[in-house]
């Protein structure tokens, strides 16, 4: 009998192994339904149970931060690689995201040791046809929406949302610290009215004619237009154009939905896989037809709302690293606050 009991827990003891090594925990900070279906497809592929945390990204960082060694958490998945950024600068994650299939889907500026890019976004400006022309257009950059030219024409969001430093940042990272800060005065001065509202907001703005010119995320406005977001926005998207800046130089700034490898994983092998099944011409068809997102790797097609308004024939930049997001996060949050960036 005491043979046949030590036999049953020992059978109780590997079902239990098994049990917790075929799982995965992810902390998301991404609020799309299409999400969830995804990674039941992957629980169905593989037999990986997928456990959701579900919440805004500052709560669940803390949470990281504060559980520590004892974090369930495999992924945090976020939109941003300067939340990342910043969560591997605090060293709250560990290296391992090294696989061949990871390294052979994802652009080296894409991805580091510990976190990658899963989908990919632009950060655009848009503009009103019938007030901004063509000529004023020519050229265009990120440096140039300082030009006084554009006194009370320009609308963006706050200096504390993530999208905004991560630009800056980005500009931080190719032009010093000392010119972005005068860039910044500059974009201050040239603002129709304090920062104010989300992304869509800011389309609204121009479609609105309070300002010409804003600055938003390119997938918005495929959401917009696909009227998701109700009629009143779908038409306001129908008034604006799409530009992207620095086509002459080192093209349009780059930004991801990115999953980063948590230190202390419990299941580390797992969140590979997840990764790698994330980065899949079935996963990658997902994303971009249900969150209007880049696809991340070749051989995939924006949804035809993206292609029919903004275009595929646009200079991408593919050499500025987005580590250099998290890393100059501190310093764009400063020059954007001394210059009066609400």
């Amino acid at each position: 009998m005491r043979r046949i009991s030590i036999l049953a827990l020992i059978i109780t003891l590997l079902a239990s192994a098994f049990a917790v090594a075929n799982e995965v925990n992810i902390f998301n900070a991404r609020h799309y339904k299409a999400d969830s279906e995804l990674y039941s497809k992957f629980t169905n592929m593989t037999g990986i149970k997928v456990n959701l945390i579900n919440g805004k990204s500052g709560a669940l960082e803390k949470r990281i931060i504060e559980e520590g060694a004892d974090s369930s958490a495999d992924l945090y998945i976020t939109a941003d690689a300067g939340r990342c950024g910043a969560m591997d600068k605090k060293g709250h994650l560990q290296g391992g995201l090294t696989s061949a299939a990871i390294k052979a889907a994802v652009p080296k500026s894409f991805r580091t040791s510990k976190w990658v890019g899963i989908a990919k976004r632009a950060r655009i400006i848009y503009y009103s046809p019938e007030r901004v022309t063509g000529a004023e257009l020519s050229g265009m950059t990120y440096e140039g929406i300082a030009d006084p030219k554009w006194k009370g024409r320009l609308v963006i969001r706050k200096s504390s949302n993530i999208y905004n430093k991560s630009l800056v940042a980005s500009l931080i990272e190719n032009n010093g610290k000392k010119a972005t800060a005068e860039w910044a005065k500059g974009v201050v001065a040239n603002m129709a009215r304090d920062s104010k509202g989300n992304d869509r907001a800011q389309i609204m703005a121009v479609a609105a004619g309070e300002a010409d010119i804003a600055v938003a995320n390119t997938y918005y406005l495929a959401l917009m237009l696909s009227g998701k977001k109700g009629a009143e926005q779908q038409e306001a998207a129908k008034k604006v154009k799409a530009f992207f800046p620095n086509q002459n130089d080192r093209g349009t700034h780059m930004n991801v939905s990115c999953a980063a490898l948590v230190k202390g994983a419990p299941n580390k092998a797992n969140a590979v896989k997840l990764v790698e099944f994330l980065l899949t011409p079935q996963s990658q068809e997902h994303f971009t037809n249900n969150t209007f997102e880049f696809p991340m790797i070749d051989g995939v097609s924006p949804s035809p709302l993206v292609v029919n308004n903004l275009g595929l024939d646009f200079k991408q930049d593919m050499n500025t690293k987005l580590a250099s997001y998290g890393k100059n996060q501190a310093a764009a949050l400063e020059v954007m606050t001394a210059a009066g960036w609400k």
